[in-house]
């Protein structure tokens, strides 16, 4: 029977995570035991339970190997800080950090130049290549800007074929020639009130308008023979 694979998660049943536990750490102990007596090496082994209960293994003196590995971690981690290939190349990052916070510095100088700032210990040959860097700069971006304009005409004439070749399909589809489509008309746009006349120009209006009813002459028109207007 072939033995199924177990899923590395942590076992939520209580008893059943008791119960592995206590198996688990005797084949671990009996694993410890095997490798110190086939390679002939020293181990340790140090378990702590979920509640706090300690269980060890050790092929000899566990003092003396835990002491062992503190003595071994001491002078590791000496040779990381200083000397040995590890120090050399921790005083090169280190140098090379400097040179970089230099350099930033160097650039954010220049940077406030070219802003028009701290510009009162600059000599006169860096005033004209700090003109000269700002004009090149400027040719630059009007070129850029240029060919952006450029390409957003370039865009738009192609939306405009585009837009042109849709409507000609319209009216393929719709049975209708471009001169048949009739342009909505234009709102009319209201004309403002014309100002109120004063009392002596609404006399002479008044007047005006009486001479001239006055100076009207009724006519009637007669459509017909002579002799029936007679009679």
């Amino acid at each position: 029977m072939v033995r199924g694979k177990v899923e590395l998660k942590r076992i939520e049943n209580a008893t059943s995570r008791q119960v592995t536990f206590s198996k688990r750490r005797v084949g671990l102990r009996k694993k410890a035991y095997e490798l110190s007596v086939l390679c002939d090496v020293e181990v340790a082994l140090i378990i702590f339970s979920q509640k706090g209960k300690l269980f060890e293994f050790s092929s000899s003196n566990i003092r003396q190997i835990i002491q062992r590995y503190h003595e071994y971690s001491k002078e590791a981690r000496s040779n990381n800080n200083g000397g040995g290939a590890g120090g050399q190349y921790m005083e090169h990052l280190k140098h090379e950090t400097i040179l970089m916070e230099k350099n930033l510095e160097l650039l954010q100088i220049s940077q406030r130049k070219l802003l028009g700032q701290g510009l009162e210990s600059c000599s006169m040959g860096e005033l004209n290549e700090i003109d000269c860097q700002l004009e090149k700069s400027l040719q630059n971006i009007r070129t850029r800007k240029d060919q952006v304009y450029k390409e957003q005409i370039e865009s738009l004439k192609a939306k405009h074929t585009q837009l042109l070749q849709e409507n000609a399909i319209l009216f393929d589809k719709c049975g209708l020639k471009p001169n048949m489509i009739q342009l909505p008309t234009s709102t009319p746009i209201p004309t403002p009130p014309s100002p109120r006349p004063s009392p002596a120009k609404q006399k002479e209006i008044v007047g005006g308008s009486n001479n001239t009813q006055n100076s009207m002459v009724e006519t009637d028109l007669f459509i017909g023979l002579s002799a029936t207007r007679c009679s």
